[in-house]
């Protein structure tokens, strides 16, 4: 970096994005899949303002981690890629108590990342202490698991759908989502 440069603060060249989306492209090109996959990109997103401070909406957490499921193989922090633990439809648990829900089904790099700590993927015990001291009005009676493996066809006639109805059925005000 030249002198004139660090007076600007810019970070080091090498500290720059990883461009995953055309690295993982041209990895399945390479395989001799089709024509790559097309990563969903909106001109315009959905979301809302919120309607009401934070401290008085209720709050649900939505995640792509997967219910553990004895007898489908390894599904511990250090384990493999198991596309035997995934999940197809949306589901909902209770959300005032602690669940065992897992994600060897997710494809993270397993080289530089653990599965170690579930906060860090499934922050529903932090949630509740944010309820407890105040942060958020209180925790939505459920929270919601979203399947990762359908098309966007798939996620966005079914899946969605009744996810929101879902979340209006526990009159959500506001949805922390958490894609692993």
């Amino acid at each position: 970096m030249s002198q004139a440069e660090q007076g600007f603060g810019f970070a080091p060249e090498e500290d720059a994005p990883i461009p995953y989306m055309q690295r993982i492209r041209e990895y399945y090109l390479a395989l001799g899949y089709g024509p790559p996959y097309r990563w969903a990109h909106y001109a315009e997103v959905p979301f809302q303002p919120m309607a009401k401070p934070l401290a008085e909406s209720r709050v649900t957490l939505v995640t792509t981690a997967a219910p553990y499921q004895p007898g489908k193989g390894d599904q511990g922090p250090g384990a493999p890629y198991n596309t035997t633990a995934k999940f197809y439809t949306v589901y909902s648990s209770d959300a005032a108590v602690d669940h065992d829900v897992r994600i060897s089904h997710l494809g993270i790099d397993r080289v530089h990342t653990t599965a170690e700590d579930s906060n860090t993927w499934f922050p529903l015990p932090q949630l509740r202490r944010c309820a407890a001291i105040g942060v958020i009005g209180e925790v939505a009676p459920h929270f919601h698991g979203m399947p990762t493996n359908r098309s966007h066809r798939t996620t966005i006639e079914i899946d969605c759908p009744e996810l929101l109805a879902r979340c209006r059925a526990d009159r959500v005000d506001a949805v922390i989502l958490v894609a692993n």
